[in-house]
């Protein structure tokens, strides 16, 4: 049988990677996965259990295993995120769920826990994977890989835009050095770390617009498609 198709879309937070990702799954009429959103929900998942991870890691590695996630098409072409049933999208997208989510992502045992949910969503006719490893760790068979980047002022201030439409107050310095501990963190962890593939290509969005980046993507992929 023909092995599924995958293309990776790897990036820290803020590259363009999810929106570029949404697009690119609804396209080609593949299936998507939001990696970090099922690492925010473990992070939404532990805080709601009231758990530690300094003391109590085999309870949410437990939690891990058993975590009742499901993705469903939402009204802007990306997904809404369930737990238990419950849509959580809002609640996840927090920068403090995010820092969780990023401390919970160094821990080794944490991230096997989560990597078979991860491979499962690789279902015909294709997937587009969007995240941090999903190139090198989750699915380094996959055919197509690329790797998006930008400046830390230039996510920050992406960032910043985000929030400001959705009514949420914040500052550009504060998301500037929430984002830069978080690269910090990320790229420095023993597992999994956050670097480009080697058979990746890599892509700075720092001045591209999406439909450029689609467009660069578009001509490695290949998919008539697009």
């Amino acid at each position: 049988m023909t092995e599924v198709p995958v293309i990776t879309i790897d990036g820290p937070s803020g590259s363009g990677k999810g929106t570029v990702s949404q697009q690119l799954a609804a396209r080609l009429g593949w299936h998507y996965l939001d990696s970090g959103a099922i690492y925010r929900a473990l992070a939404y998942a532990v805080e709601l259990a009231g758990l530690e991870l300094t003391e109590e890691k085999e309870k949410i590695v437990s939690l891990a295993l058993e975590l009742k996630l499901a993705f469903k098409p939402a009204a802007d072409g990306g997904a809404d995120v369930l737990l238990a049933g419950t849509d959580i999208s809002s609640s996840i997208r927090t920068e403090e769920c995010g820092a969780m989510a990023s401390k919970l992502a160094a821990d080794g045992d944490i991230r096997m826990a989560l990597l078979q949910r991860q491979r499962d969503f690789r279902q015909p006719p294709g997937l587009v994977a969007d995240g941090r490893d999903m190139g090198t760790v989750v699915f380094p068979d996959a055919a197509h890989k690329f790797f998006l980047t930008a400046s830390a002022q230039i996510r920050a201030e992406r960032r910043y835009k985000q929030l400001k439409e959705k009514g949420i107050n914040d500052s550009i310095p504060r998301l500037f050095t929430v984002i830069s501990e978080r690269d910090a963190r990320d790229a420095g962890r023993t597992n999994s770390p956050l670097i480009p593939a080697a058979d990746a290509i890599v892509l700075d969005t720092s001045e591209m617009s999406l439909e450029q980046v689609i467009g660069h993507v578009r001509q490695k992929v290949g998919y008539q498609s697009l």
